[in-house]
């Protein structure tokens, strides 16, 4: 014999409802009495506070191994790779030499690039250093702090400076320069106390047949010991990175050319395949002419 529940009425069910909420006769709210609901407050109130407590306890110990100044691991940044500027997508430099607009980005992204090596700015918060030794400096226990940088003068950019040049870079006559920079790497001692100097050849023969003759400044594309060690963004607050700046003369117009620049360092790898930017970087030039 099958048992029908009864069915309630709306009336009841709310009734049921407001009960379950509060029961005015034994005094629970929700199925629980006010000391039970205390207990249970109390327990995830001692049990979060002891997980805010750890976490806390967890985060000022780690802290405690970081330097503000240095990055604590440094293993992935062990060799410094190469960029070039005017900066630009999938580091083609692309110049219509009739079209000003293809090439006046290219100025402005130099010029403002440029601007934190005038000669006034580098005088006013650089130090002219001895050429051909490291410019260390030393905590000795105490905390050496700013560091003091080496001056980089745009003068010495040559013709690629950009002073009162009329040719903007040379992009208006199509003799662009184009400036490479070592990416920073701090406590790096580069050239491991040998001279260096920068490269730059086509990638295969027709690229150095077409790439033509190009200047260098600094003279052979030469970076001197002075700029390194780097010490950091904090320490080492108004360094500015030596440059290579590479002016090309007479590049075969009309053409696409494959020019690889390499960093000549003893202590600088450039034959890592699996890493192309490792001391090098390759781009590609190309001097439209009509």
């Amino acid at each position: 014999m099958v048992i029908q529940k009864e069915k309630k009425s709306c009336g009841q069910v709310v009734e049921e409802w407001k009960e379950f909420v509060w029961n005015p006769r034994t005094h629970q709210f929700m199925g629980r009495t006010g000391t039970s609901w205390a207990f249970i407050l109390l327990f995830y109130l001692v049990f979060y506070g002891f997980l805010t407590a750890m976490f806390t306890l967890t985060m000022w110990v780690m802290l405690q191994t970081v330097s503000d100044h240095t990055p604590k691991y440094q293993d992935r940044l062990a060799t410094p790779g190469l960029m070039i500027r005017p900066k630009t997508e999938n580091l083609d430099v692309i110049v219509n030499v009739s079209d000003t607009e293809s090439w006046d980005q290219h100025v402005q992204k130099l010029n403002k690039f440029l601007e934190p090596y005038n000669d006034s700015i580098q005088a006013q918060k650089n130090d002219v250093c001895r050429p051909g030794r490291y410019y260390e400096q030393p905590d000795n226990g105490v905390l050496n702090y700013p560091k003091r940088a080496c001056q980089f003068n745009r003068t010495q950019l040559g013709d690629c400076s950009g002073i009162g040049d009329p040719t903007h870079y040379g992009y208006s006559t199509g003799q662009p320069c184009v400036f490479i920079k070592m990416n920073r790497v701090i406590n790096f001692y580069a050239g491991a106390n040998q001279s260096m100097n920068v490269t730059c050849v086509g990638k295969r023969d027709e690229d150095a047949e077409n790439l033509g003759n190009f200047v260098m400044f600094p003279a052979n594309g030469n970076i001197d010991l002075m700029y390194f060690p780097y010490y950091g963004k904090k320490f080492h607050v108004n360094y500015t990175q030596p440059l290579v700046a590479i002016k090309f003369l007479n590049v075969t117009p009309n053409v696409e050319v494959n020019v690889e620049c390499r960093i000549n360092a003893a202590n600088i790898a450039t034959d890592d395949e699996r890493d192309k930017f490792a001391g090098r970087v390759a781009f590609k030039l190309r001097i439209n002419k009509t």
